[in-house]
């Protein structure tokens, strides 16, 4: 009965000890009963024994790729840090303001205030509006073949994987934000001569800057977007302010107004928000359930700034935010077609009578928009960037309504630009230079000047 725990076998295994320990006994071998006895009412240990580790020198060297081991084929260690980092590298940051202040305290703090001052400036000059010019088919392709990179066009400006892209309207300083998986921005300005003085990291984030935007009606504003935060970072008060801050995962976000106080703000879980930055608290004014499974873009119409196109699932459908509510909302428009994940959709730049949309099922859509959706193309295109890329995001070049950038898997590595025909009408590559797949890419607004992002924290600005 001391043993009901055991199993049948076990059981009768003891029992038979038992019998031959008394059997023993009863031959007054009492040495060998004593010790058959003792191992009769002894309790089983049911933990198994650890095999003993092989010593060193009987162990074989085991081959391991360059690649792995994070060596270059001339034996130079690579730059670039893993893409899986540790979750205790991750600085906490706080909730509330937080100081614009490089990542480093050890840095040279001139130079980051010489970054900022520059930011300042030419923010300053900038005018409000942003004339779109358009060029024909012809003059937009010469413009495009004129573009090359150069090895002092690239540069590590954050830690990690590249998330997010923003540049400033500046036509006299090509200057960049670029946001990272762990939570860090960093800015660069692509015309400084000192290496020190260019670019500078700031972490006014803990988890990954999802979206970034510079302020359309005053660029010295750039509002960064994270899982949980949604920020402000105004150079002229050298301040990371708190917009916005939700338990809710946050994955993108689009200016509802040009005076970019309003914003409708995507979450991961599917639903939308509606942000005003006037009110006071970090809480936002509406929480709409759209339907989505999970909502990975939202997009604000250039023209009607009523209706915003979001992206989700195998979801792509255009709201107008005027009715939304916490529940029951009903899209103005499906977008059909999609037989797997949508990665973003856009609409185009000046009178967004277009939407690009990357879908997993590798293909790439343009929509025509009117009374009815039609469709205007479909491509083959391989989105598959797998676990450690940033996911293809297709966007329009801002200069022309009817083309756009992506990202590409193709050899040599390479960003592209389609017609909305589907025609390839360029591929951004340098054999000596790009070597990595640029899935986030980003176009200056007026002038001919393109930055891809890649997965070790490295930008390339042709």
């Amino acid at each position: 009965d001391g043993y009901s725990q055991l199993s049948a076998y076990e059981r009768k295994r003891l029992k038979n000890i038992t019998e031959n320990a008394k059997f023993f006994a009863a031959l007054k071998l009492h040495e060998s009963a004593a010790r058959l006895q003792k191992i009769a009412t002894k309790r089983q240990s049911h933990v198994t024994k650890r095999a003993k580790p092989k010593k060193a020198e009987d162990e074989t060297v085991r081959r391991r790729s360059m690649r792995l081991q994070r060596v270059e084929p001339s034996g130079i260690p690579m730059p670039e840090l893993p893409g899986q980092p540790e979750a205790e590298e991750y600085p906490q940051v706080p909730a509330g303001p937080l100081p614009m202040v490089p990542e480093d305290e050890m840095e040279n703090h001139k130079l980051t205030e010489e970054l900022l001052a520059t930011w300042t400036r030419i923010s300053e000059v900038l005018l409000a509006a942003v004339i779109n010019v358009f060029l024909l088919l012809s003059r937009y392709q010469e413009s495009l073949n004129s573009m090359v990179l150069s090895e002092e066009n690239i540069k590590k400006v954050v830690k990690y994987r590249v998330c997010s892209m923003a540049i400033h309207p500046s036509e006299s300083i090509i200057f960049v934000a670029a946001g990272d998986k762990s939570g860090q921005i960093g800015l660069w300005n692509v015309n400084c001569e000192s290496e020190e003085g260019a670019a500078h990291v700031f972490v006014p984030h803990t988890y990954s800057v999802n979206c970034m935007h510079f302020s359309p009606c005053n660029p010295a504003h750039l509002l960064s977007l994270s899982n949980d935060t949604l920020r402000c970072g105004d150079v002229t008060r050298a301040v990371f302010d708190e917009i916005c801050r939700s338990e809710d995962s946050f994955s993108s976000f689009d200016f509802l107004e040009d005076n970019a106080s309003t914003a409708i703000v995507g979450h991961w879980e599917g639903n939308v928000a509606v942000v005003d930055r006037r009110t006071p608290g970090t809480s936002s004014e509406l929480s709409a359930d759209i339907g989505f499974k999970r909502t990975r873009t939202v997009h604000v119409h250039p023209v009607n700034k009523q209706y915003f196109i979001a992206a989700g699932s195998v979801d792509v459908g255009i709201y107008d935010v005027r009715y939304l509510k916490p529940s029951g909302n009903k899209p103005v428009s499906v977008l059909k077609g999609h037989m797997k994940s949508v990665a973003s959709a856009y609409f185009s730049p000046v009178t967004g009578n277009r939407v690009v949309t990357v879908c997993a099922d590798d293909k790439l859509r343009v929509m025509l928009i009117s009374l009815f959706f039609s469709l205007l193309f479909l491509c083959r295109h391989n989105n598959n960037t797998g676990r450690w890329l940033t996911r293809f995001r297709a966007i329009w070049d801002p200069k022309q309504e009817d083309c756009f950038v992506v990202g590409s898997m193709a050899r040599p590595r390479q960003i592209e630009v389609f017609q909305d025909t589907g025609k390839l009408l360029h591929s951004f590559y340098n054999i000596d230079c790009l070597g990595s797949v640029c899935s986030i890419n980003v176009v200056h607004p007026s002038k001919n000047i393109l930055v891809g992002g890649n997965s070790s924290g490295r930008l390339h600005v042709f």
